[in-house]
């Protein structure tokens, strides 16, 4: 089944939620849909689900269209935030509860709920009913029900995100093993980064209802088209200074001077926004090129086994991001790295002009 979404408006009360959505998702393909919050997501969804009918546009599956069909006419199914699940029903029955009403033998309903009950690693909670399961396990019953339906179109919006840190790279890990073992067009909303990366496939990054870019995943990340793509598709958000090339050096922020490498190198004289994202700042050289930018540590924001340092540049505001927990106090000085193999640029109107050569280099995730 290939899904295809031509020019398709949402307004609700005179406030437009999503403008010009031009989409096709391929069969049997995975597909991620990231901005933040208010961004359109679950508005798509839904229209994508056949819950809500667009004001403007067509929905065409197969070449057919049926954008005014409703989700009952529809193979799909769809996996919410919250943990929605029948409260007096076991987990047996909750997973079977779409089943029951499709005429499937009864044997066959035993056999379908217990493979994919085994696949989702709940099935010694078979027996129990939903006020006995922690989050996690309440969230993998809603997400067994969702998958044993088989439909051709599966919608999950940020399951994960109720989720502890554990528990949510658990069933990332899982999710992609289980997408990879079906047919159906994967559909999957979320306001991390990072997990967009997880997941791979292709990447829709959506802002205020439009569509900013589309993809390849891990090639949109490479190559954001614009100033607003790499601030969405990056987290902490990319970190921004405005420099000037001239001659063979760029000279960025407060004095910082960049030898012009790769694709600057073809760059006219004039002013630029230099992007690095908040990973590529370093606390050791990583080459001899490496620029060395002396700054204040105004913040050490440790998060598990990462540190978060918040530093300023000139007026500007920074975050490095370090594997590793580094107590730094509020105040000290601090010298980190950067480098130029690593850097955006961006045009005065927003527009990428240059790439980072990061498979150079040691290359970090979001």
């Amino acid at each position: 089944m290939g899904l295809v979404l031509e020019k398709v408006d949402k307004v609700v009360s005179g406030e437009t939620h999503l403008s010009g959505i031009n989409l096709e998702f391929p069969a049997g393909s995975r597909n991620v849909l990231l901005g933040r919050t208010l961004a359109g997501k679950t508005s798509l969804l839904r229209i994508l689900a056949g819950l809500d009918k667009p004001t403007r546009g067509r929905i065409l599956i197969d070449g057919r269209d049926v954008t005014g069909v409703s989700v009952r006419k529809r193979s799909v199914a769809m996996v919410y935030q919250l943990f929605i699940n029948y409260p007096s029903l076991t987990v047996y029955d909750n997973i079977a509860s779409p089943l029951k009403t499709s005429g499937i033998a009864k044997s066959e309903i035993d056999r379908q709920v217990r493979e994919i009950a085994a696949m989702l690693r709940i099935d010694d909670l078979l027996d129990r009913l939903p006020a006995e399961l922690s989050g996690g396990q309440q969230q993998r019953t809603a997400i067994a029900r969702a998958m044993v339906k088989n439909a051709e179109l599966l919608l999950m919006d940020e399951p994960l995100v109720n989720l502890d840190y554990k528990l949510r790279e658990e069933l990332r890990v899982e999710l992609q093993e289980i997408f990879a073992q079906r047919k159906a067009i994967v559909v999957y909303t979320t306001t991390e980064p990072t997990e967009a990366l997880m997941l791979g496939g292709n990447i829709t990054v959506l802002d205020e209802g439009r569509i900013l870019q589309t993809g390849a995943t891990h090639e949109t990340y490479r190559n954001p088209a614009t100033v607003k793509v790499a601030e969405v598709f990056s987290d902490p958000p990319i970190n921004f200074l405005r420099g000037r090339i001239q001659g063979a050096k760029a000279r960025i922020g407060e004095g910082i001077q960049v030898p012009l490498n790769g694709a600057m190198q073809s760059l006219g004289d004039g002013e630029y926004d230099f992007g690095i994202r908040s990973n590529h700042f370093f606390l050791a050289r990583t080459g001899e090129n490496d620029c060395q930018v002396e700054a204040q540590v105004e913040l050490a924001e440790i998060n598990g086994s990462e540190t978060f340092i918040h530093f300023h540049h000139g007026d500007a505001r920074l975050v490095a991001q370090e594997d590793g927990i580094y107590p730094h106090r509020i105040g000290s000085a601090i010298t980190l790295y950067v480098n130029p193999r690593c850097l955006f640029v961006f045009d005065l109107k927003g527009n990428l002009v240059a790439a980072p050569a990061l498979d150079s280099i040691h290359e970090r995730s979001a």
